[in-house]
């Protein structure tokens, strides 16, 4: 993605914050790091948007709060495929 780090920071925020994105499919969508994704948003948009940084926030911390779910759920399909073959 072209452009300021200041405008990306602001897409980021917005597209994590309307779509309860995770930093990981955020990244994904935007072609960048992981860790520019957790930078721009944690660091970056702070500065430029304290209210879109909150809202951010708030998805970032139900997103960590239920990552050990996601996990678990993972590595129950994982061998769940594994015994169906």
């Amino acid at each position: 993605m072209k452009g300021s780090v200041e405008e990306r920071a602001l897409s980021l925020g917005s597209y994590i914050a309307e779509n309860g994105a995770t930093v990981r499919s955020a990244a994904k969508k935007f072609g960048i790091s992981k860790s520019t994704v957790h930078k721009d948003v944690t660091e970056r948009l702070e500065r430029l948007n304290k209210a879109l940084f909150e809202e951010v926030r708030v998805v970032l911390d139900k997103n960590k709060a239920e990552r050990h779910m996601r996990g678990g759920e993972a590595t129950k399909q994982k061998y769940i495929n594994i015994k169906e073959v």
